[in-house]
């Protein structure tokens, strides 16, 4: 519910960016400025909060975040000139940056290895169901409530589920919990960041996501007006493509998981299990080179739709990696490190797609970034994850 949320709170301005681009003027540079200040400050943010939230717990530091993003989210609706939509979209970044390390967290602390995959897909599946729910629910309130109405609505709807979260979470008792939790009455202390900062682990994590984010935010931001420029999908009918693209990815998502746990089931060790399937995700947005120059509107929705499971089934195990490689007391902290990498890349192609379609108008070198980084991605993985695990 989280993450559903927090996409829908991520998909506003992408949503609207066709009516609103024409309304106030702006460039693709000033939108990609937008992007940008978002990812700047997610990758500025994340990397801080995981350290934050091994300390804070799980309960108390995912309600502090949720309910600052939500009124983050309201805010946007009193913005009026482009540095003050740059102005929210940084704090909205800045904000929505506790998010997947807190979810990490609580599945590492609910689930053993073999279940991670799985239970991480299913989460992370609100990355999809999101942005299924955002085109139908935002053009929805502004068609019939306009755009303040828009943003104060999603906001309200954070702090509802912060309400929910502090109500219903709470740490797995001894005989749910892997042995690895702490006892009674003792506190776990964190693990240094120089320790974190020697281990391979870290770093084939981190370079996991600098190489495959990218793509996810440039589809993320950009597929609305990829849709509205190249394929005529006027505003009021985007609605179908993206749930029919966000659809697909809950496949991906889930079922990347649910293989990860049917191998490992048949007696194949977890580390080979999410190297087959990382391989197998990893391969599936190659033919999304023909969706930048196929005039077939659907058959461009279904090689995206493609990729993006693809996208959300290596997220699902190169999540859980973490969780296999380290105690759980550095998981948030690992997680917002590699989540850092991943909004840095996402920077850069904010910045390059914005130059390219203002100088080219051609969507073409971003799709040919979009086939070959997953699978120089899960190359670079594979070379520098270590065969053991950090001690507890």
């Amino acid at each position: 519910m989280a993450v559903t949320i927090l996409y829908m709170d991520r998909q506003l301005l992408s949503i609207l960016a066709p009516r609103l681009t024409g309304e106030k003027g702006w460039s693709e540079t000033d939108y990609g400025n937008m992007v940008a200040a978002y990812q700047f400050a997610y990758a500025a943010g994340v990397f801080a909060v995981g350290w934050l939230i091994d300390r804070l717990g799980t309960r108390f530091g995912f309600a502090l975040f949720v309910a600052l993003w939500s009124l983050m989210t309201a805010a946007h609706g009193w913005a009026v000139s482009v540095p003050a939509f740059i102005a929210a979209r940084f704090a909205l970044g800045l904000t929505q940056a506790g998010c997947f390390p807190c979810a990490i967290k609580a599945a590492a602390e609910w689930f053993p290895k073999e279940e991670r995959a799985l239970a991480t897909g299913i989460f992370n599946s609100g990355s999809m169901v999101g942005p299924i729910l955002a085109p139908l629910a935002i053009l929805f309130l502004y068609a019939r409530t306009g755009w303040l109405s828009t943003c104060v609505a999603l906001g309200v709807l954070g702090l509802l589920w912060c309400a929910v979260w502090l109500a219903l979470y709470r740490t797995p008792p001894e005989d749910e919990a892997a042995a690895s939790l702490p006892q009674p009455g003792v506190i776990e202390s964190p693990v240094p960041l120089a320790d974190l900062l020697r281990c391979r682990a870290t770093w084939a994590f981190f370079f996991g996501k600098l190489l495959s984010d990218p793509v996810w935010w440039f589809f993320l931001f950009w597929l609305p007006k990829f849709l509205h420029d190249k394929h005529g999908v006027a505003l009021t009918q985007l609605g179908a493509p993206l749930v029919s693209i966000y659809s697909i990815t809950i496949v991906g998502s889930v079922g990347a998981g649910w293989l990860t746990k049917q191998l490992t089931a048949r007696g194949v060790t977890i580390r080979a299990a999410r190297r087959t399937v990382m391989l197998l995700c990893a391969l599936l947005p190659v033919p999304v080179l023909i969706a930048a120059s196929t005039p077939h509107v659907w058959l461009a929705v279904g090689l995206i739709g493609l990729a993006t499971a693809g996208h959300s089934g290596w997220m699902a195990n190169l999540f859980s990696l973490v969780s296999d490689a380290f105690p759980k007391r550095a998981v948030a902290t690992v997680t917002g490190i590699g989540t850092m990498a991943g909004a840095l890349g996402g920077i850069c192609v904010a910045r390059f797609a914005g130059w390219i379609l203002d100088s080219t108008g051609s969507y073409w070198p971003l799709f040919v970034m979009s086939a070959c980084a997953y699978v120089v991605a899960w190359l670079v993985v594979q070379l520098l994850l270590p065969k053991k695990a950090m001690a507890a």
